[in-house]
C-alpha cells in the first residue's frame, strides 16, 4: 500500500493477498480509519473510487493485486476514537473468550458497535485500543446487550460471515414482551423493510417487498402484563426481533422506537439481551452471557407483583 492514511493526495492502493475476497466498501472503511459509511458509498457512487481504473460497486469482491484508487478525504467531524476513561478496561474485562481465530464479548447496553450518527466513539474504538485486527462479523443494536462475535484475522471474517449467511450459527436472545403470548411458541415469518418515517427516523416494517426474516418466540414465563421469552432468529435483519415483536402485537419492553407505551417503571433500557451463541467453526462450541443484573431485577419485581 502507498500513501497510508487520509492525506491530501490521491492514493493508489494494491490489495494484499490477505484482503482477497473483501468487499470494496469494507476495504475502504478499514483503510480510511473509520470514516462514515455514507461517505464511503458516496465516493464509490460518484466514481471517485476506482478499481483497476474502472468504476465499481460497493459490494464488489476484491482480488489480490487489484489497484484501488482512493481520493483524498477531508473530515471536519469531531475526533473519533477518543473513548471515555475506563471504557477500554471495561471492555477488556467483558471478553469471554479469545483464541487465534475468534473473540467473544459480552457487549454492554447503550454502546454502539461503531461510532457515527452523532457518536464520537463506539465499541470498536475501544476494541482497537486492545487489538487493531479484530473485526465484528455481525451486529447488535446499540441498546441491546450480550454476545458479540469478532474475528481475529481476515480469513476468519470470511469463514464466519459465510457461516452466518448459511445459517450455521445459532443465536438466541432473552426479551420481555408486552402482554401475554397466546401460545407457548410463536414462529414469525415476515419480510422486513427499512423506511424513514415522517420525522426522518429509520424504522423497520413488515412488508411483502422486504427481506425474508424468521424469528421464533418461546415463552419462558408469564408475568403481570408481560411475557419473558427466548427468541431464536434464523436471519439477522436490522431490528428483526423488535419489528417482529411489534408485528405480533407484543413489542419489546423499553423499546422507545416500536412501543408507544412505557415499560415497567424499574426498566431504564431496552429489554433485549443476546444470551446464547453456538458456532460450528473453528470448533463446535456454545457461549452464554447471563441476563444483566438490571434486567434480572425487573423480572424479580414483576414476579413479586403476582
Amino acid at each position: 500500500m502507498t500513501d497510508q492514511g487520509t492525506g491530501a493526495r490521491v492514493q493508489h492502493v494494491k490489495v494484499a493477498a490477505d484482503r482477497a475476497g473483501q468487499r470494496l466498501d469494507n476495504f475502504l472503511i478499514g483503510h480510511l480509519g473509520g470514516v462514515p459509511r455514507g461517505l464511503v458509498y458516496r465516493l464509490v457512487r460518484t466514481g471517485q473510487v476506482r478499481v483497476n481504473g474502472s468504476r465499481a460497486k460497493p459490494m464488489r469482491k476484491l482480488a489480490a493485486g487489484d489497484q484501488v484508487r482512493i481520493p483524498p478525504v477531508a473530515t471536519d467531524a469531531p475526533k473519533r476514537g477518543a473513548v471515555p476513561d475506563g471504557l477500554v478496561e471495561t471492555i477488556r474485562q467483558r471478553i469471554l473468550h479469545h483464541d487465534k481465530h475468534i473473540v467473544v464479548i459480552d457487549k454492554p447496553a447503550g454502546l454502539a458497535v461503531h461510532g457515527g450518527s452523532g457518536l464520537n466513539y463506539g465499541l470498536m474504538d475501544a476494541i482497537h485500543a486492545i487489538a487493531k485486527d479484530w473485526k465484528p462479523v455481525h451486529r447488535l443494536d446499540r441498546p441491546t446487550s450480550g454476545l458479540l462475535l469478532l474475528a481475529c484475522h481476515h480469513q476468519a471474517v470470511v469463514k464466519l460471515q459465510r457461516a452466518f449467511a448459511e445459517r450455521e450459527v445459532d443465536k438466541r436472545y432473552l426479551a420481555l414482551l408486552r402482554g401475554s403470548l397466546p401460545e407457548d411458541r410463536i414462529r414469525v415469518e415476515a419480510s422486513l423493510k427499512k423506511i424513514r418515517d415522517g420525522s426522518g427516523q429509520r424504522r423497520i416494517i413488515v412488508a411483502d417487498d422486504g427481506q425474508p426474516a424468521v424469528s421464533e418466540f418461546r415463552c419462558l414465563e408469564r408475568l403481570p402484563g408481560y411475557s419473558f421469552v427466548e427468541v431464536e432468529i434464523e436471519t439477522g435483519r436490522t431490528h428483526q426481533i423488535r419489528a417482529h415483536a411489534r408485528h405480533i402485537g407484543h413489542p419489546v419492553a423499553g423499546d422507545d422506537l416500536y412501543d408507544e407505551m412505557a415499560g415497567p417503571k424499574e426498566l431504564k433500557r431496552l429489554f433485549l439481551h443476546a444470551h446464547y451463541l453456538r458456532l460450528r467453526w473453528p470448533e463446535d462450541r456454545v457461549f452464554n452471557a447471563p441476563l444483566p443484573d438490571e434486567l434480572g431485577e425487573v423480572i424479580e419485581r414483576l414476579k413479586a407483583d403476582f
